[in-house]
């Protein structure tokens, strides 16, 4: 391909852990749980609920903390006491307050990159605590732009990538979900690249369009920037 004149980068797992965070926190909900119900009943009913509340709550630590009380009550028949509320609470707030580090070479990486083309940060979520995760992370200086968005979709792109000068044609979409940063992407019309990360949140996993012509997987960061250094030259 030829070099890219915009590139879009993902947020969580992408960047810097979350996925890893939300396994430890969802671990502590089903020890708080434990006298009411087995582990996996506990994970299937907060799925439940969570795809449930995806509309009104949008994605992020606050909205999967209200999906924790709110299954909590459900599967205690509402008999949930407030101190294990009091813990749920202090386990979401746990999420919003955890210190957040890039991930090994993203901050190599992002130097590189922004040498290739403009970067612009495309994530989904709350928008205090995006911001204030990448505010954490460092990594902010290397961004021409951010966009946070409610979700990710065809049209998405192509407003976040027109905000910037630039059409979907001459943009690249990097990101760890095939569902949210892949998929979408590519039917925007964009090059679109996967950078895996071990954990998959059940809601964003999908099969990735391994024959398509605009995709491409890179094993992190640092392989996207060899990868474009390599298709510039």
């Amino acid at each position: 391909m030829n070099a890219p004149k915009i590139i879009g980068l993902d947020a969580d797992d992408t960047l810097w852990h979350n996925e890893t965070l939300f396994r430890l926190t969802h671990a502590r909900f089903n020890t708080l749980l434990a006298p009411w119900a087995d582990a996996a009943t506990v994970e299937d009913a907060l799925a439940a609920v969570e795809r449930r509340n995806l509309g009104t709550y949008g994605y992020g630590a606050k909205g999967f903390t209200l999906s924790m009380l709110e299954t909590a009550l459900q599967i205690s028949d509402a008999q949930v006491p407030a101190s294990v509320l009091a813990e749920i609470l202090d386990a979401g707030r746990g999420l919003m307050r955890h210190p957040v580090e890039p991930l090994p070479g993203v901050t190599e990486a992002l130097e590189r990159l922004a040498t290739v083309a403009p970067l612009v940060l495309i994530t989904k979520g709350d928008m205090f605590h995006q911001e204030s995760k990448l505010a954490a992370s460092g990594l902010g200086a290397f961004f021409s732009g951010v966009e946070i968005v409610s979700e990710k979709t065809a049209d998405t792109y192509r407003r976040a990538f027109a905000h910037h000068g630039a059409v979907p044609e001459d943009a690249l979409m990097a990101g760890n979900s095939v569902r949210s940063d892949i998929l979408p992407a590519l039917d925007a019309g964009c090059f679109a690249v996967l950078i895996p990360y071990p954990l998959v949140w059940a809601h964003e996993a999908a099969h990735a369009p391994a024959d398509h012509p605009r995709y491409r997987q890179c094993d992190s960061m640092t392989a996207l920037a060899d990868w474009l250094a390599g298709s510039s030259t």
